[in-house]
């Protein structure tokens, strides 16, 4: 998530400026040779697994370090690693070139990266309704996206959900200028608005004593899956045991983490050496239950995927010109045969 930086996730391309796939193909090959000196020597008798972040340890990420705090994981029979994120992290190229074997990204960061010409699959998708909101003042007496007409708009440029908003006429009449991590301008000025996701800027603005109202995206219809876990199409092909082991052991993971996240909390916090607080985790923790689990949906739901869900997102994308339909489908997209019964 970018929250508390105001640099894009990834290191990848958006809207407009995806990367060819020689690109791609020269950032797998640059890192293919590449050590991690922060690799710890691998437990005995344990298959080393890494799964690769695609920001710093947060909420969004609960379910692996629960699977990884309780030892489920290691019950399974492999040693995981959690590699941290950042503002420039190759998830794809890092999973092409084989550094991991799983990762965290978004449905539209899966649908890109096909798009890329790297064959990345979703094996598991933690949030059902993704937590991007556009967040203003309460005072501003806006409470609808419709309304947003006169703001100033701080937002990342070239993200897709923009593109959205922008066909539908919504940010007609909006100054957007570039977001700089931060809810300052926000509360400084009811005339602002700032790109945000729901379980932590809305916190970090009320403890400036500033109410806010968070407008979230996913009820314009724009609603990709997010803290999807991330697998290559050849790893399935090659090994389907571990990846069908390590996706239960992080949905179930999950399962712990959305009723009792204490543990894997004090990991995260542990992990996170860049801004992160207990009380803006505690507040990320009481958001995912309705992310997670929307509409009255049981735990045992949590990280399904459905292929219409996904068939939407492709369109969707289609419709923006950030995809070629002849370069991706939606069926290739994700493969939910391994996720638990």
């Amino acid at each position: 998530m970018s929250r508390f930086f105001p640099l894009l996730k990834n290191g990848l391309p958006r809207f407009g400026v995806v990367a060819s796939s020689a690109t791609m193909l020269a950032l797998v090959l640059g890192f293919a040779g590449c050590s991690d000196p922060g690799k710890s020597a691998n437990k005995e008798g344990l298959q080393p697994v890494v799964i690769q972040l695609n920001w710093y340890p947060e909420a969004e990420h609960g379910g692996a370090y629960a699977a990884l705090v309780d030892g489920s994981y290691e019950a399974a029979g492999y040693d995981v690693e959690i590699r941290s994120g950042g503002p420039a992290t190759p998830v794809a190229a890092d999973l092409a070139s084989g550094r991991c074997q799983f990762a965290f990204a978004n449905a539209d960061d899966v649908v890109l990266y096909r798009q890329q010409g790297v064959d990345v699959v979703a094996v598991l998708a933690a949030m059902q309704n993704h937590p991007r909101c556009i967040l203003v003042r309460a005072d501003s007496g806006i409470t609808s996206l419709d309304d947003l007409k006169g703001l100033t708009l701080q937002r990342q440029p070239g993200k897709p959900f923009l593109e959205f908003m922008r066909q539908r006429g919504l940010l007609d009449g909006v100054q957007e200028v570039p977001y700089l991590g931060s809810v300052s301008a926000l509360v400084a000025s009811k005339d602002i608005a700032i790109q945000a996701y729901s379980f932590a800027e809305p916190l970090l603005a009320e403890q400036q004593g500033v109410d806010v109202t968070p407008l979230m995206v996913s009820e314009l219809g724009w609603n990709p899956y997010s803290s999807v876990l991330l697998t290559t199409g050849e790893l399935i092909r090659d090994n389907p045991t571990l990846v069908r082991d390590v996706v239960q052991a992080t949905q179930q993971g999950w399962r712990t983490y959305l009723t009792s996240p204490s543990a894997a909390n004090e990991k995260i916090l542990a992990a996170n050496h860049h801004g992160m607080t207990a009380e803006v985790l505690d507040f990320g923790v009481k958001q995912l239950p309705g992310l997670a689990m929307p509409d009255g949906a049981t735990i045992e739901s949590v990280g399904g995927m459905s292929l219409s869900r996904w068939k939407t997102l492709v369109e969707q994308m289609t419709k923006l010109g950030i995809v070629d339909p002849e370069n991706v489908k939606a069926e290739d997209c994700f493969d939910a045969q391994f996720l638990l019964p």
